[in-house]
């Protein structure tokens, strides 16, 4: 009854909102409590204080093994930890995109240890005087490695670092347990030998039978005197020739996974005052680069979440994170890039069939069922932005007959009205999207705009490219004329023919610089209606919500100038998804997936950046478009180490007097500078 009152109250008061303001004031931010604190290192803790119970989970990965772990605290502290592991390249029978093995291990697996000849209890938080030992835990710490710190004796004994993280290219994840003696005497610690294999069943797996093995590193009894440590390890490993199981050393495992971090987080560093957004930016990378399995099929960038693996997507691949890759200089992402645009480039054909929305199982199988989903669209856009931007013609040569193809396809598929139709669109039939919607028009619009710099460059004919021209200011004229109109008092885009009730993609057009209805559009995002405590609603009234769409909209938000309203809630994100109960990265949805920390999602957090706050828009192999946004309270910004249009630089943005604002390029150890009014657009030369 409780929920009813409150939800009628909430609706009375929305209703009184519109009849007094048409519905344009602003939702006001929730205050944050932060659960976890930023280090000095760039890694973020949670320090255990009486905030209890509490879960979470994250989900790590490295080129043929992803970690999933669920962890916690109940309202006593006694510590529950599942891990789930996924071997993307072992896989079953049929084939399909979920075909991948995983299995999931529970703290009552472990080997048993002993300290002071008493058993380590992980389920429970305090030692008696007899018995086993507890296990207390006092913080968690993350950057791309799990690490949590507990202690255990009453008085402490020990301290025990507990390290969980994936190898970086071998089918296996690492459990690794450092025990330190507290004591002020020596102190037996053991931990029993285990090994424990289980095998799929031969007539299902592909190939052959599967094994997934448990096993220890390190086992047996050690005497530590006052300070020393020792160092006990878990593997879990896939294999299909058990008997011959390689030498496995944890620690080298270790360096390796810090060592691949470091090449990730090593370039395109974002330099601002705001120590959360430059740390989220960190973590962003991360996780949108870490999530690239070495398949059969090549590299393939995969989202995770348990489910999607050793796969390609038009949405997640093609459209969301390779055109970050074109920025990220790092050699995996790029490859992963390129095979995802030359596997679904194999599906071209004369006919012009739809391309399938996803081609899973290290590409023996495809998914479609959701049928045309407007993914030629999402390809072409994501292709031709990820080449000019990279910059590399030999590369740009091989996608321009892929665009081309997925270009005109869209063209054929035009209705009578003058825009795209397609089946579905992303959300595959999760919400109504009508026979022509916003988001397929908008990618095609800006992929023919890309189209026409792109042909230009590679010196195609200017016949090609002037009607490229001539099509896109058409589209944008019927996207008007189709989409556009007053929802719900707002002057902003009806997602599809007869949509009467906001949606969270009408943020698309902000995005690709379509700013006719921008002031409605962004009282819409921002109104009551749209946005919540995670982001936008995917639809007003409604509880589910897509990070993708809220992640467009503050890009978007940014890109129409209005720099300090979409800085309040980039601020506002970034806080809540880095330090606040689910961290560290951006998400996928909820209550879909309970909010999985799917990677692309990652991928578009960090064009936010590229795209909006510094105004990156390719426009050839060695220029680009730079509209930079700095907000009032900044004097300076900079994006470093920056991999793009051929070359390495850096782009800084200062404030030097009254609306007046100096980008400064570092290049090959000179300066480039340019003095702009804010707002104005900067053609950047390399």
């Amino acid at each position: 009854m409780n929920r009813i009152f409150m939800r009628g109250r909430y609706l009375i008061a929305l209703l009184c909102l519109k009849l007094t303001t048409g519905y344009a004031q602003q939702t006001p931010l929730p205050k944050q409590t932060d659960r976890w604190a930023i280090q000095p290192n760039g890694s973020i803790t949670w320090n255990i204080d009486k905030r209890i119970p509490h879960t979470d989970h994250i989900e790590m990965a490295g080129e043929q093994v992803a970690i999933w772990v669920e962890y916690g605290l109940d309202s006593i502290k006694r510590s529950k930890t599942n891990r789930t592991i996924v071997f993307p390249t072992f896989r079953m029978l049929p084939d399909g995109t979920r075909s991948h093995i995983s299995y999931s291990f529970q703290d009552n697996e472990l080997p048993r240890f002993y300290i002071n000849k008493r058993l380590l209890d992980f389920g429970v938080a305090k030692s008696g005087k007899s018995g086993s030992l507890g296990y207390s835990i006092k913080n968690i710490n993350q950057k791309g490695i799990m690490r949590v710190s507990a202690e255990t004796g009453n008085p402490v004994l020990a301290t025990i670092t507990r390290s969980f993280f994936p190898s970086a290219d071998q089918p296996m994840a690492i459990e690794k347990f450092v025990f330190t003696n507290v004591s002020g005497a020596d102190l037996p610690v053991a931990m029993e030998y285990l090994k424990r294999e289980v095998r799929t069943d031969a007539s299902r797996s592909k190939g052959q039978s599967h094994s997934v093995i448990m096993g220890t590193i390190g086992e047996g009894n050690r005497m530590l005197k006052p300070g020393e440590s020792a160092t006990f390890a878990v593997y879990y490993l896939a294999t299909d020739h058990p008997e011959q199981l390689p030498a496995i050393n944890a620690d080298k495992e270790e360096e390796k996974r810090m060592a691949r971090i470091a090449e990730i987080q090593g370039p395109l560093k974002l330099e601002t005052p705001d120590k959360i957004l430059n740390t989220a930016f960190e973590f962003a990378k991360l996780r949108a680069t870490e999530s690239i399995y070495k398949t059969k099929g090549g590299y393939m960038h995969g989202p995770g979440g348990l489910a999607y693996y050793a796969a390609i997507w038009a949405n997640d691949q093609a459209e969301y994170v390779n055109p970050y890759f074109a920025f990220s200089g790092d050699r995996i992402g790029h490859l992963s890039a390129m095979n995802s645009y030359a596997w679904f480039a194999r599906y071209m054909n004369p006919d012009y069939k739809a391309i399938p929305s996803s081609i899973v199982a290290e590409g023996d199988a495809v998914w479609k069922g959701a049928g045309d989903r407007g993914d030629q669209a999402m390809i072409a856009y994501g292709a031709s932005r990820y080449a000019l931007a990279t910059g590399n013609i030999d590369s740009a040569r091989k996608l321009w007959p892929l665009i081309e193809w997925c270009l005109e396809y869209s063209k054929r598929k035009m209705n009578t009205e003058g825009v795209v139709t397609s089946d579905k669109d992303e959300l595959e039939g999760r919400f109504p999207a009508g026979k022509a919607n916003l988001s397929t028009n908008t990618l095609y619009y800006d992929a023919l705009r890309s189209a026409v710099m792109l042909g230009q460059a590679l010196g195609k004919p200017k016949s090609q490219t002037d009607a490229y021209h001539k099509q896109a200011d058409a589209l944008k004229a019927n996207m008007e004329k189709y989409f556009g109109g007053n929802v719900e008092g707002f002057e902003t885009y009806k997602y599809y023919e007869g949509n009467d009730v906001l949606r969270a993609w009408i943020c698309l057009p902000l995005t690709v610089g379509i700013f006719d209805r921008k002031q409605g559009t962004i009282d819409a995002l921002f109104s009551p209606r749209l946005w919540t405590a995670d982001g936008l609603a995917t639809q007003a009234g409604k509880e589910t919500f897509w990070d993708r769409s809220t992640l467009y909209a503050l890009r978007g938000v940014l890109q129409a100038g209005e720099t300090g309203k979409a800085m309040d809630f980039i601020k506002y994100y970034s806080r809540r998804r880095l330090l606040g109960d689910h961290v560290p990265y951006p998400v996928e949805a909820y209550p879909e997936g309970n909010q999985r920390h799917l990677s692309a999602e990652s991928g578009l957090y960090c064009r936010i950046f590229t795209e909006g706050l510094f105004g990156m828009r390719p426009v050839g192999f060695r220029s680009f478009e730079c509209v930079p946004r700095m907000p009032e309270d900044w004097n300076n910004m900079a994006l470093r180490h920056i991999h793009a249009f051929g070359n390495v630089f850096d782009l800084e943005v200062s404030r030097t007097g009254k609306n007046m604002l100096l980008i400064n390029i570092k290049k090959d150890g000179k300066d480039y500078k340019y003095k702009i009014k804010e707002g104005a657009t900067q053609l950047i030369k390399l």
